[in-house]
């Protein structure tokens, strides 16, 4: 099985969570850390020859980035990273406020995936692993089966990639459509949020599309 190589931008509880994963899964990750962060923790915890560089290094010998930084920051995040021309983009943000819950926040052109698409139009933007928290990152196993990732993309080779990702890292792919539907899925993590917050339903429960045959 050949090994491709994953850029993760954002080192915080998504990033480490599912680098990790996908590291065990048998990729070669290669965390992008900002200067002054000590990668040791990070990497002890994927382990697998997983690897961390400058950002821009990081992306630059990579063949699909995972963007998994906090909404607000996605797209300048993103567009200080190099070129991602032809590159496989992941965004796994979420525009999400709060006032005494969480609100749904994006930005002009309705959804973080399409600001992404927008200002990197060299990008093969895709959205996914963004309807969960950073426990199903890390394990996403569910009674019954794993918990479903929800891929969006205008891009179908993109998007079945990421599908082949999410199946070998032991989640149950779901193919969302095109980019447009990036907006429904980033609505449907504040109701996560909500349920897992407000709702009072706690962080180690995840969304399931189940069928009665």
């Amino acid at each position: 099985m050949s090994e491709t190589s994953i850029a993760i931008i954002g080192t915080g509880n998504v990033g480490g969570a599912l680098g990790a994963r996908l590291a065990k899964a048998g990729y070669a990750v290669r965390f992008g850390a900002r200067a002054g962060k000590d990668p040791g923790e990070l990497l002890a915890r994927a382990g697998n020859g997983a690897s961390a560089h400058p950002p821009a290094e990081a992306v630059a010998g990579a063949e699909v980035v995972i963007l998994a930084v906090p909404g607000k920051v996605a797209v300048a995040a993103a567009t200080g990273l190099g070129s991602l021309e032809g590159k496989v983009l992941v965004d796994c943000t979420n525009p999400v406020g709060w006032d005494g819950g969480p609100v749904w926040s994006p930005p002009p052109e309705g959804s973080n995936s399409a600001a992404l698409a927008a200002a990197l139009p060299g990008a093969r933007v895709v959205k996914a692993f963004n309807t969960f928290g950073a426990e199903f990152h890390a394990d996403p196993s569910l009674p019954g089966g794993p918990a479903d990732v929800q891929i969006a993309g205008d891009d179908d080779a993109a998007r079945q990639q990421v599908a082949a990702i999410a199946e070998r890292s032991g989640f149950t792919p779901v193919d969302a459509g095109p980019l447009r539907n990036a907006a429904l899925l980033e609505s449907l993590a504040v109701l996560w949020i909500h349920l897992a917050t407000v709702g009072g339903r706690g962080r180690n429960a995840a969304f399931r599309l189940i069928s009665r045959g």
